[in-house]
């Protein structure tokens, strides 16, 4: 740190403690402050050159420009002089000081305190000039030749500038009192249309989850009314494809298999989205058992055999080779692979689909992935597929018609044995869903709940 003087003032009596005040402030506007700023510093001088003062005679306020980690303050010295007895009458000169170095540290950047000896302290304040300020050494001598000329004011002309700058902070402070009630009047409004907004956006919410409760209800009732007369209409389709009653022309026996496939479409339906209202009502149970992947590849692959075209499409279930059981609810693990098993039969003209699953120690979790070399998913689709009732626009999604509920399902079905479903695809290439599950899943208190068309589920 480098420093350069600026000026000296002596500090013998109250006279110089005025003179060190005007010298502040008229040095603090040559070297670009603010007028609050020139104010601060005024203030924060003359207080501790008034106690320095009272201290003793002979003091010295010295004003010096310092260079300090690459920028410059204005530094300002003030040593007091040899102390002398308090005259009657006079506040203490202890308190004097102190209180200046708590007015200094209020409006300085900084204030440090130097005891010295015999009672002789300095207190030295800073402060950092505007960053668009740089005093050269040629701009110092010019601020020194302006100081000479500059007269001195008597006490009374100092104190009338006093208090010019007292009315001036006052005005600006009731300036500043009514910005802040205007502020405070404008967030009472704000805050006002806050709380009216969150009622009304609990009141939305109330009536969306009634909404929800209904739709759930409604989903409910009416899969179970259906389930009836489409387990007639199955039953007598296959008795009449059967020739119970007699035989059937062609065009009789083609009419009939598309009743039947349409009551089995129908039926399909109506079990996801019951099982859809069972799921956001919370009246569906996990039975947590041991569950060995091998065992649950045998049982998948024996399902799922009558849909493999072995012509066109492959089935692969790969050695998992783990050996240890899992705990989780192997029905509902079952009813989610046997979706992305079909799924990628169903959209996988040629080549294969491939079954196995991995353990991650590190997380303590099985993952069950389907890969298949099909038609693969656009990455703007990737979500939507999991949207109820949405289904991709594509050649085989029109012969190989679908409900729409599978995956949602086998989403809502993951959440609710703590996993999670994960598909990554490549348009043209194939796509793999993998299903991630903790290797222990905590029992559930099996509650009987009824269904509302009286049934227990």
């Amino acid at each position: 740190m480098n420093s350069q003087r600026i000026l000296g003032v002596a500090l013998d009596n109250d006279q110089d403690v005025v003179l060190v005040r005007q010298r502040a402030r008229q040095i603090s506007a040559l070297l670009g402050f603010s007028q609050q700023d020139q104010v601060r510093i005024g203030t924060a001088v003359s207080e501790v050159a008034r106690g320095a003062s009272h201290q003793g005679a002979g003091g010295r306020a010295l004003f010096q420009l310092r260079e300090n980690e690459g920028r410059q303050h204005l530094e300002v010295l003030v040593s007091a002089g040899r102390p002398r007895a308090a005259t009657a009458g006079e506040p203490e000169t202890e308190s004097l000081r102190e209180l200046a170095i708590i007015t200094a540290h209020r409006l300085m950047d900084a204030c440090e305190v130097d005891p010295g000896e015999a009672g002789a302290s300095t207190v030295t304040v800073r402060k950092a000039l505007p960053r668009h300020e740089h005093v050269t050494p040629a701009r110092l001598a010019e601020i020194g030749a302006r100081l000479a000329d500059s007269p001195v004011s008597n006490p009374v002309h100092e104190l009338q500038l006093q208090n010019q700058e007292l009315l001036a902070t006052l005005a600006e402070l009731r300036e500043r009192q009514d910005d802040l009630l205007s502020l405070t009047r404008e967030l009472e409004d704000t805050n006002r249309g806050i709380v009216a907004l969150y009622a009304e956006i609990e009141d939305k919410a109330e009536r969306l989850r009634r909404a929800d409760e209904m739709k759930s209800r409604f989903l409910s009732n009416t899969s179970h009314e259906l389930r009836t007369p489409l387990s007639s209409i199955r039953a007598l389709a296959q008795l009449l494809l059967d020739r119970m009653d007699g035989d059937l022309t062609d065009e009789q026996e083609r009419q009939v298999k598309f009743i039947s496939t349409a009551a089995a479409d129908l039926s399909e339906l109506v079990n996801d989205l019951l099982d859809l209202a069972k799921i956001e009502a919370g009246r569906v149970e996990t039975l947590v058992e041991p569950v060995v992947v091998e065992n649950l590849f045998r049982a998948l692959k024996g399902m799922l055999r009558p849909l493999v075209d072995e012509a066109r499409v492959e089935l692969i279930f790969e050695p998992s080779g783990i050996e240890a059981p899992f705990y989780s609810d192997e029905g509902k693990i079952s009813q989610i692979l046997r979706n992305f098993i079909s799924n990628a039969l169903k959209f996988t003209e040629q080549g294969s689909v491939l079954v196995f699953a991995a353990h991650d120690p590190e997380a303590d979790t099985i993952a069950f992935a389907v890969a298949d070399t099909g038609i693969g998913i656009s990455p703007d689709n990737l979500q939507l597929i999991f949207e109820e009732f949405s289904q991709i626009e594509h050649p085989l999604q029109r012969r190989s018609k679908g409900t729409g509920l599978g995956l949602p399902l086998c989403r809502k079905l993951a959440d609710l044995l703590g996993g999670r479903v994960d598909v990554s695809s490549t348009l043209g290439v194939g796509s793999t869903f993998t299903l991630t599950l903790p290797r222990t899943l905590p029992n559930r208190p099996q509650q009987p709940t009824m269904d509302p068309d009286g049934t227990a589920s």
